[in-house]
């Protein structure tokens, strides 16, 4: 799947359904409406960083940096 924008590669899944296919983590399919779920154990929120940045709702991703603001994560939140 590709971006329509940018036509960057997208990671994307197969609708369980229609086998259409879908953004990794989208929570319904945009071909036939079949909901997505969630594999048991497939998150753990319990082992997210949460941003550095007091105000920020934001977790840090994988690159190290927080998925809301983009500021790099620097120990626990104020």
């Amino acid at each position: 799947m590709k971006c329509p924008h940018c036509g960057e590669t997208l990671p994307f899944i197969l609708c369980p359904e229609c086998k259409g296919e879908i953004l990794e983590k989208s929570r319904y399919c945009c071909w036939c409406g079949n909901p997505i779920t969630v594999e048991v154990g497939e998150t753990d929120l319990s082992e997210r960083k949460l941003c550095s940045d007091g105000n920020c709702v934001g977790t840090i991703n994988e690159k190290g940096v927080c998925n809301v603001c983009g500021k790099p994560y620097s120990g626990e939140p104020a």
